[in-house]
């Protein structure tokens, strides 16, 4: 029997399963997705919604809310597909010629104006949220960098916690609106044009520092570049068409960081 509600009307097709107990379906024209949850996650994904709501009235291309279902077993997003692929299915060769235009996407949503969003993740949502995985034990190592995996999470987050004083204060100073969770997988690209066709996966959308996306960002493509060389030219590429040279002590610690607020 479902732990969670279902998508409304026929023909869904299940896509992923969350551990977590959140189910993902795909509608079989492929044009909406519904995301599933218990009655324990009903807020979580609430939130995700009038995040998802808000930035389709921004400007930035990403899915719009199609129809939302709540009762006692959880609740039930419905939102449109936004078109493309994900960046991290593209080569590398592709995800070069790609790079401007995920720049500028990246550079337009950290542009809009900080006074009208409401929503935050900035690094006070993050540290506890890490403190509360941390304690659960529920750290996921396979997120962690290699060199961090044998050690264990407490001591990573004991680690970073002298930092979190200054880090608070150049947030204050270098406030902008983040994704929250931006890595390849949640850009999405024309296959054909290369261009950015919208964001999606919202749920951590919110005012924090420009340090915690560009830190996953460049992060994860990373993983896609053929040569450290490489990764080093796309680096000063991203920093010259942002317009902005990122600080390599903020991205350490966010990058740090964010391994452990999942879980």
């Amino acid at each position: 029997m479902s732990t969670y509600p279902v998508p409304p009307g026929a023909g869904w097709h299940p896509v992923t399963g969350g551990e977590s107990g959140a189910a993902v379906f795909r509608s079989a024209d492929g044009s909406r997705y519904a995301k599933c949850v218990p009655a324990g996650q009903r807020a979580t994904l609430e939130a995700e919604r009038d995040r998802v709501e808000w930035l389709n009235g921004s400007g930035i291309p990403g899915p719009e809310v199609l129809d939302w279902l709540a009762d006692d077993a959880g609740a039930c997003l419905v939102t449109s597909t936004v078109p493309g692929v994900p960046a991290d299915r593209l080569p590398a060769e592709q995800l070069k010629r790609a790079w401007t235009s995920i720049t500028d996407a990246v550079r337009r949503l950290h542009e809009l104006p900080v006074d009208r969003c409401p929503f935050t993740w900035g690094l006070a949502d993050m540290f506890d949220t890490a403190r509360d995985v941390v304690a659960r034990g529920a750290v996921n190592p396979d997120f962690l960098p290699v060199e961090q995996q044998a050690t264990p999470p407490d001591e990573l987050l004991a680690r970073l916690e002298p930092q979190v004083g200054r880090r608070l204060d150049q947030e204050a100073a270098d406030t902008v609106v983040c994704h929250g969770d931006l890595c390849l997988p949640n850009i999405m690209l024309d296959p054909d044009t290369l261009r950015v066709t919208g964001f999606i996966d919202l749920g951590r959308l919110g005012r924090a520092d420009r340090h915690a996306d560009i830190a996953l960002l460049l992060s994860n493509a990373r993983e896609t570049w053929s040569s450290e060389e490489r990764a080093a030219e796309a680096d000063r590429a991203f920093a010259d068409r942002y317009g902005v040279e990122p600080d390599p002590d903020r991205l350490d610690f966010y990058l740090s960081l964010d391994p452990l607020t999942w879980g």
